[in-house]
């Protein structure tokens, strides 16, 4: 993305590869010990009160690329810098202070409360890790602001609340003010609104968008909804098996996209219009197994536009317009 460079950022992620070493069984039902490329050479950059949609199916490496941006996972190779700092070299005690600065949405947030505390636990508990508040009341205060800010008006009748006493939509407000009690610079929010219902979605997703851009935040939202990352991305990056396959200002990438994998997965998104046909010729398949890829362009075996290089080489990332990258051999000799 180096026509963007031309501001400050609050995340960099160059290069960077995760590998796990994974043990398969083969023919002879012995095991057999293999790697898979769970993040494969990926680059990323955001700025304060920019929002980054990653979206692909299900284990095409959206999470572990967040567990590596937020340290919880170490990178095989490549750097993460965060305002300035590489957080890979990172020790513990470091990390630490790092965690204040980034935070994390979860999916669930039934499982991510601690079903023991109350409330008011749940926001003071990061207060008093990072020692934020000279003592309990103004520990209190701050997390009554917060509640008040996701939209638990009052906060009062909310504090003394389990997690199990309250809806989702409440649940996951929680989520969110936990995740901004601290003042963080980077949030980023996995599938933030799958376990939800469908009315109150639209609730939580104008939440984030506010509180990302009140906040200046650089924010990074994952999932496999195109619908939803065009409501709150800036721009979007499109990931097949560990690679991102294409990348874009989202709405320049909704009206004129260049992989086949992002056509097919648009065509994957329902439309009101009774009339509109669906194209099952854009993809075939099933995504194959991550511990073996194939050789070539990984996405191959499913493209109906699949060429001999495709199946021979792998592709290198091209800019067709201006912040428009993709990675395929349709398009290689674009720049020349």
């Amino acid at each position: 993305m180096s026509s963007l460079q031309d501001s400050r950022y609050i995340l960099e992620a160059n290069n960077i590869r995760k590998d796990f070493n994974v043990k398969v069984k083969n023919n002879k039902i012995v095991a057999e010990e293999k790697i898979l490329k769970a993040v494969d050479n990926i680059n990323l950059k955001i700025k304060p009160g920019e929002t980054l949609g990653l979206v692909g199916e299900s284990g095409c490496g959206k999470t572990t690329t967040a567990k590596l941006l937020l340290g919880l996972y170490k990178p095989t190779e490549g750097k993460i810098i965060c305002e300035g700092t590489d957080i890979t070299a990172f020790k513990r005690k470091q990390l630490k202070a790092f965690r204040k600065k980034a935070q994390m949405i979860f999916q669930d947030p039934y499982e991510s409360l601690n079903p023991r505390f109350k409330i008011k636990d749940v926001l003071i508990e990061p207060l008093i890790i990072h020692k934020i508040g000279s003592n309990y009341k103004e520990q209190l205060k701050i997390a009554e602001d917060i509640l008040e800010e996701v939209g638990l008006k009052p906060a009062q009748t909310y504090l003394e609340r389990y997690p199990h006493e309250m809806s989702g939509g409440q649940r996951q407000r929680v989520a969110i003010a936990r995740a901004l009690i601290l003042n963080p610079s980077l949030l980023i929010a996995d599938e933030p609104v799958s376990m939800l219902d469908v009315s109150i979605r639209a609730g939580i997703l104008s939440l984030l968008r506010k509180m990302i851009k009140e906040r200046n935040l650089a924010a990074i939202c994952i999932s496999h909804d195109l619908s939803l990352i065009r409501y709150i991305s800036d721009y979007t990056a499109v990931m097949y098996l560990g690679k991102i396959v294409e990348i874009a200002p989202t709405e320049q990438l909704i009206k004129k996209r260049f992989h086949p994998y992002t056509e097919a997965l648009l065509e994957a998104v329902p439309n009101p219009d009774p009339d509109f046909k669906i194209s099952l010729q854009n993809i075939k398949g099933e995504a194959p197994n991550p511990v073996d890829k194939p050789n070539g362009c990984s996405f191959h075996p499913r493209c109906v536009k699949c060429m001999e290089i495709c199946k021979k080489e792998q592709p290198q990332q091209v800019e067709i317009e201006k912040g428009h990258f993709v990675l395929c051999h349709l398009h290689k000799n674009k720049n020349s």
